[in-house]
């Protein structure tokens, strides 16, 4: 497994009390698994949703993302208008320019992008894991029903898996 860490979405404009928790304990496990993935050489591949109307434009402070996240300086950031992270992004082309086969997937919304970029993932032959804990919604269900249908990894096993 040659893997990527994929942070979706966890983006001010998105914050509202009923996902609030949700994204601070996401937020948790993805600042738990960026070392892993950093101590490794692999990348942590920030992408953000350009919403205009939600007030998720580049250079506005709903485009940043939670102040609990840190991007590094040399991290890829990529930028997407559909809900697929695949889709329009240069991702795939990113990941194989790496000899990169899997993604482990994280960040918001369950539901929507991150469920649409697992899906995205496998219609291209690439491997997607969700890492457990570290997707978010403002309906608790959903997160479960998302770790319910995919391929879902532990972050214990992901530490083993990356050793």
């Amino acid at each position: 497994m040659k893997a990527a860490l994929l942070v979706i979405d966890l983006q001010k404009a998105f914050v509202d009390d009923d996902n609030r928790r949700s994204m601070e304990r996401a937020c948790e496990y993805i600042n738990a698994a960026i070392p892993l993935f950093r101590k490794r050489g692999l990348p942590v591949i920030w992408i953000q949703h350009r919403d205009d109307g939600d007030g998720a434009a580049p250079g506005l402070p709903g485009f940043e993302f939670l102040d609990a996240l840190k991007p590094e300086p040399g991290d890829a950031r990529l930028v997407k208008t559909y809900g697929n992270s695949f889709h329009g992004t240069g991702l795939a082309e990113l990941l194989a320019k790496r000899g990169l086969d899997t993604v482990v997937v994280s960040g918001y919304c369950a539901e929507n992008c991150v469920l649409s970029t697992v899906r995205g993932a496998q219609d291209i032959d690439i491997d997607p894991i969700v890492l457990k804990g570290s997707i978010a919604s403002g309906v608790s269900e959903r997160v479960r029903f998302v770790e319910d249908i995919s391929p879902l990894m532990s972050f214990g096993a992901l530490a083993k898996a990356l050793d």
